[in-house]
């Protein structure tokens, strides 16, 4: 079978998402490295791969695809391996209901809001915005607090089975944990910060760390 290729940068969390499916799944592929946040903006061929210039593209032989869920979701379906949705209605829309949480909620606060300004900022020579951060801790706790309801209980973030809402957060708590903010997060929820002990230490994590 045609080996997939991803487009973006290593260092990219949905890039990162994309990579654990594929890890998890079994299956080589090649990372094509793409900066989209250069002076220039993003190369002119990689927005004939995604219109909008984001990161990840995504190529399987003749079929190319991008946004990352929608990636990651063609990766459980089109590959052997072990299933990363679940079988029942409601526990998929679980999941789905985690990775919306994710996306809509958690990103934008835990990595860019807390993350970039607490660990990225000084090292680009930027003064940290204090007032940004302390601004994102209380919705950075309310995101911690959802994301433990939906998995009603279950070692993963939408129950019993490790899913592909797992592998759409961890590349964002691991940035997330990386500031003393979000460790004192983490340790206040104690059923996240069990996940997360649990989801550093797969073999897929330490594949795509860097």
């Amino acid at each position: 079978m045609t080996q997939p290729v991803v487009f973006g940068s290593p260092n990219s969390v949905y890039v990162r998402a994309v990579r654990l499916a594929l890890e998890e799944k079994g299956v080589a592929y090649e990372l094509v490295p793409v900066e989209v946040f250069g002076p220039d903006g993003p190369p002119v061929d990689h927005l004939l791969r995604h219109p909008f210039g984001r990161i990840p593209a995504f190529r399987h032989g003749s079929f190319a695809l991008y946004e990352s869920a929608a990636i990651a979701r063609y990766v459980d379906e089109a590959f052997d391996g072990p299933a990363l949705q679940p079988a029942s209605p409601q526990a998929r829309a679980r999941m789905n209901q985690a990775i919306g949480v994710l996306d809509s909620y958690c990103y934008r606060t835990m990595v860019w809001d807390i993350f970039v300004e607490r660990v990225r900022a000084p090292m680009w020579g930027r003064t940290t915005d204090e007032a940004r951060i302390a601004a994102a801790l209380p919705r950075a706790a309310v995101c911690l607090r959802a994301l433990a309801e939906i998995g009603e209980g279950g070692p993963w973030l939408a129950g019993p089975a490790m899913t592909l809402a797992d592998l759409h957060a961890a590349p964002m708590f691991a940035y997330f944990r990386m500031t003393q903010e979000g460790g004192a997060l983490l340790d206040a929820c104690p059923r996240i910060a069990a996940w997360w002990d649990r989801m550093a230490e797969r073999t897929s994590m330490l594949a795509t760390r860097t």
